[in-house]
Parts: structure tokens; C-alpha cells; sequence
């Protein structure tokens, strides 16, 4: 059969002096879009569509196909179909309840191609009645959460999410008439009075359920979460933030890294059911499946919930080749009272292998590996929105005392591989001995690893403001908690006056796009920092001694960034 054909509902072809013959279903459609109500003449014309397998083609293009005066027209049966739909999910009969779920994403999909200009309450009318709507969604609403929270098929509850969340269905249906912008989202408020937070939350406590649905559950609740998040009191925000459940909170995936394909590993990382993350080509330039709503899943749940960050620490085995244990000058930071880990007991798991062949990891390693390859390439506007969020989350990061905490424990020393930009005047990395030392080494590797391979014509300003302020709270911590880490802290000095060289020599074209006084002055703040306060968390005198060294050595970075401020002024 023809793909026209099938669209049709035609069961086959026909010659011209004969009616061509339709499926019973499609018939059914075309008594819903007539004037008269089709249980008229058919009492039982209800209970004998859901019995039918749904035809989403010739349903979804006869919503499309109908114009502004049949609208009117055939309204009573719209809303009379939406409500049967929403009746049909209590039956105990499976097959009605599935062919009723895609009737529904049919209709969402539908009336969203036909009234792509319309108002959120327009379309809301049109489905089910605006004055009907508030009941008509509390009974879709509690109906959903009966079939996630009860004994369902797996694929019934993942139609179920499908229906939630789908590009085409009941959350982006009205992103798409107001750019993207949920917040405009109408039929969302009925979503915020009739909750379904606690389902989502028990599909991503149980180890199977999040298996198959991890992914679509998160992303659902990353949506929610931001419906008029600063204008109003989200219920989804109030409840994400008293979560203490540590299961729903890890959400776990595997993944492989070609580079590492020796090494192999499991980390658990809220990049569920993404796929493979890590792709390797024939120049072995490492690329990267980005994946905006996992990473923005990852934001709100550090942002919101600080039980969050005993899930960012909690350690596991991971099967590493055999290195060379580093041994490490021991600093044991000194933590201001108030501020120890919540659960620390959880970040010291006593059962882990003390193997040197085994080493550890946990979800904020698999983060930074993954952030140090998205933002390689900022060119391409997924990886630049990727990198953004990245950044961001690692700000929140940053910001928490209990992740600062945990970062600069002397106590937990992980090995870090970071993926490196292949550049012309460095020598490609060898990571088989890499040392093992506190996290927020492999932080600061990570921004040292950005200023230094993203200063092009095409300047991501936004993201070197995000990165030097994260710099920025970590030594504030550092010198709060008078913690003297053991770090190389030339590389972060000359990959700063190198950044104030690129703003000075391109001054002109930069001056024309970005305010790169701003910039400038928060790098020199932190060389500013370092030379007030760094007797209080510089590991030794030597460090010093480099610091003014390398001022010196770069005095006239310095001198012509003070000329620049100076003209800027008298240009005023």
C-alpha cells in the first residue's frame, strides 16, 4: 500500500466506478469531524474506538486539514473526543488505554500544527472547553499518575511520559507559539495544581523503572521545575528541594570512552539513557553528544537540593590500568566550623578497593571529563549552549560550602583524566601517570584548560566571565578556609596574563562587540588577591616568589593594560 494510501486509511486500491474502501477507524474519524455527534445514532461509538488501532496520520491530518468556520463546527466533538480519551485511561482493558494515550498525543499534535499562531486559551478551547478545562485536566492529570505509579506495562507508562514531554505533545505544545518560552506555557498551570512530582520521584527511586524511564522522567521534571520559576511558587521547585532520597537523586547511565577503551569504567552521571557520549574519528579528535536538557536536569538538581552534592561525591570502584601511586604532600584544610559535608560517611565508603589497580570515581569526575570536551569546540551553538551550562553548574558548585568542602578535602585524591585541545605548541598530553590530588585541582585544570584554548576572533566572553569568577570563588574559599593546595599555580598565573595580552592586542575589534574592561579588571583582581592574601593559601614561600616573578617578567602586559584604561577614561 502507498504511502498516500495509508495516510488515507484506504485498505486498498479500487477502480473509479468503485467507492474505495477505508479502514473502520478512519470512518469513525470522519463521523467525529462531521457536524452531528457521532454516539447519536451509536451509543456505543465510544467504546468501540478505543478498541481500534489508532490511525495517527490520518487523525493528525484531518485536525490540520479543517479551517477556521468548521472549527466552530465541529468543536463539541473535539472536546467530546479529549474528554472519552481522558475516560478511557481508567479502563481496565490495555488496549484501550494505549490506543486512547496515542489518540491523545494525536490530537496535542494535531491542534498544535493547525493553530501555530493561536493563543495558549484558543487551543485550550479548542481541546476540551475552557470551561471545562479545569476538570478536564484534573481527571488527565490523576489518570497519568495512576498508570506511573501503578502495576503498568513499561511501555504504557512510557507512553504515558511520552505524552508529558514529547517536542509535539502536552509541555512544548505552546513553547512553540511563544519561542520556546514555557513560562507562556497556559495549560502548565493546570500541570502545577494537579502534581505529579511524587511519581516522577518514584520512577526515579526504583532501579528498574529508572532503567527504562530515566530519561524521560528527568527531562519532564527539568521542564516543570522551570515554569515560572522566579514569578510564582512552583510546587515542582519546593518539593525537588526537600528530596533526600539518594537513589532518585543518581540517576545512572554507562558509558564508554574510546580513548580510554583499555581502561573501560563504569560512572554514574545524570546523562541517562543519552546514548554513547563519546565518539572517537579516524583523527582521534574526541567529539561529544551534547544533550542541553540532562545538563540543565543537572543545574536545577545542584541548585536547588544541596543533598544533591553527597551524589556529585559518592565514590565507586572504576577498573583502571595499572599507575604508579603519586605521593602527595599531605595539606589537611582547615574547615570553618559549620561547614563539614553533609553524610560525609557516604564520601568515605570504607569498602572501597584499596587495589592501586583500582582506582575511584563519581558522578562530578564524569562531569568534568564530559565539560572538558564540550567546551573544546564552542563554534556550534548546541556545544556553546552546553559549555554555558557547564560552566554554570560548576559556578553553583563553586558557590555551595559543602561541595568547597569536598573539592579541597586533602583526604579524597582522585586521578582526573581531562580531554585536552590538540594545539600546535603543545606536545599531546600522555595521562598514564597522572597524579592523584584533591578535585578542585582538576577544576582549576579545567578553567586553566579553557582561557588558554578559546582566545579567537569569535570571543565567548560570557563564558571566560563564568570561568574567571569561578576561579574567583574558589580561592575566596581557599583563603577563608586558609587551605594551602599543592597546585601549579604558574599555569593559572600564565594562562591569565596571556588572556590580558590577547584583550590588548585585539582591542579594537573586541571593544566593538564585548566590554573587555570587565574581564580585565577580574582578572587583575584575582593577581591582586594572590599577591594581598596569598600567604594565607599558598602551599610555600616559593610560590610567592614565582608569583612576582611572573609579574614582573610580564610587567609590560600590566603597564599597556593601564595605558588602555587610562586613554578608555580620557576618552570619556
Amino acid at each position: 500500500m502507498s504511502q498516500v494510501e495509508k495516510k488515507a486509511g484506504l485498505l486498498r486500491r479500487t477502480s473509479s466506478s468503485k467507492k474505495p474502501l477505508k479502514e473502520k477507524v478512519v470512518l469513525m474519524y470522519d463521523e467525529i469531524f462531521a457536524k452531528e455527534d457521532p454516539a447519536k445514532n451509536n451509543p456505543r461509538f465510544w467504546d468501540e474506538l478505543f478498541l481500534m488501532k489508532v490511525n495517527l496520520e490520518y487523525l493528525e491530518s484531518k485536525l490540520e486539514s479543517v479551517d477556521g468556520e468548521d472549527v466552530q463546527r465541529i468543536q463539541d466533538n473535539i472536546n467530546s473526543l479529549f474528554h472519552h480519551c481522558v475516560q478511557a485511561l481508567g479502563e481496565e482493558h490495555q488496549i484501550k488505554v494505549v490506543n486512547a494515550l496515542q489518540t491523545l498525543c494525536a490530537l496535542f499534535r494535531g491542534v498544535h500544527q493547525k493553530n501555530k499562531s493561536a493563543s495558549g486559551f484558543d487551543i485550550i478551547n479548542m481541546l476540551m472547553g475552557f470551561d471545562k478545562a479545569e476538570q478536564r485536566m484534573k481527571d488527565l492529570m490523576e489518570r497519568l499518575d495512576s498508570l506511573l505509579c501503578g502495576d503498568s506495562s513499561e511501555s504504557l507508562k512510557s507512553l504515558c511520559l511520552k505524552l508529558m514531554y514529547d517536542n509535539y505533545h502536552l509541555i512544548c505544545l505552546f513553547c512553540c507559539y511563544t519561542k520556546y518560552n514555557i513560562s507562556q506555557n497556559t495549560i502548565l498551570e493546570y500541570v502545577m495544581i494537579n502534581s505529579i512530582f511524587e511519581a516522577i520521584l518514584q520512577i526515579l527511586s526504583d532501579a528498574s523503572s529508572r532503567g527504562q524511564h530515566g530519561y524521560d522522567a528527568v527531562v519532564l521534571l527539568a521542564l516543570l521545575v522551570n515554569y515560572r520559576k522566579y514569578e510564582s511558587v512552583n510546587p515542582y521547585i519546593v518539593k525537588l528541594s526537600i528530596v533526600d532520597d539518594e537513589p532518585t537523586l543518581d540517576v545512572s547511565m554507562q558509558y564508554k570512552d574510546k580513548e580510554e577503551e583499555n581502561q573501560g569504567g563504569f560512572f554514574s552521571t545524570l546523562t541517562s539513557m543519552v546514548g554513547s557520549m563519546f565518539i572517537a574519528d579516524a583523527d582521534e579528535k574526541l567529539s561529544v553528544q551534547t544533550n542541553e536538557a540532562i545538563l540543565l536536569a543537572l543545574y536545577e538538581a545542584v541548585h536547588l537540593n544541596r543533598n544533591f552534592i553527597t551524589v556529585l561525591a559518592q565514590s565507586h570502584p572504576e577498573i583502571d590500568i595499572a599507575a604508579t601511586p603519586t605521593t602527595t604532600t599531605p595539606t589537611t584544610p582547615t574547615t570553618p566550623l559549620g561547614t563539614t559535608p553533609p553524610s560525609l560517611d557516604m564520601m568515605s565508603n570504607p569498602e572501597l578497593p584499596l587495589d592501586p589497580n583500582l582506582q575511584t570515581s563519581n558522578l562530578l569526575i564524569t562531569f568534568l571529563k564530559y565539560a572538558s570536551i564540550v567546551m573544546q569546540d564552542t563554534k556550534d551553538e548546541h556545544r556553546l549552549n552546553s559549555a554555558r551550562l557547564c560552566l554554570i553548574i560548576l559556578t553553583c558548585i563553586a558557590e555551595d560550602q559543602y561541595a568547597d568542602a569536598f573539592l579541597h578535602d586533602d583526604n579524597m585524591n582522585f586521578r582526573v583524566s581531562l580531554h585536552r585541545m590538540p594545539m600546535r605548541h603543545r606536545k599531546k598530553a600522555v595521562d598514564k601517570n597522572i597524579p592523584s590530588r584533591p578535585l578542585v585541582c582538576a577544576v582549576l585544570d579545567l578553567m586553566v584548560e579553557f582561557i588558554v584554548t578559546h582566545m579567537m576572533k569569535d570571543f565567548p566572553m560570557d563564558l571566560y566571565l563564568r570561568c574567571v569568577q569561578i576561579i574567583h570563588k574558589l580561592l575566596c574559599y581557599q583563603k577563608k578556609c586558609r587551605i594551602r593546595l599543592h597546585y601549579t599555580w604558574r599555569e593559572l598565573w600564565s594562562a591569565l596574563i596571556n588572556l590580558l595580552k590577547f584583550l590588548l592586542s585585539n582591542e579594537t575589534t573586541l571593544l566593538a562587540k564585548h566590554n573587555i574592561f570587565h574581564l580585565a579588571l577580574l582578572v587583575v583582581n584575582l593577581f591582586n588577591m594572590f599577591i594581598t592574601y596569598g600567604d594565607t593559601f599558598l602551599p610555600t614561600s616559593n610560590s610567592y616568589d614565582e608569583l612576582y616573578y611572573e609579574i614582573v617578567r610580564m610587567h609590560q602586559v600590566f603597564d599597556n593594560l593601564y595605558c588602555m584604561e587610562s586613554s578608555a577614561c580620557l576618552s570619556l
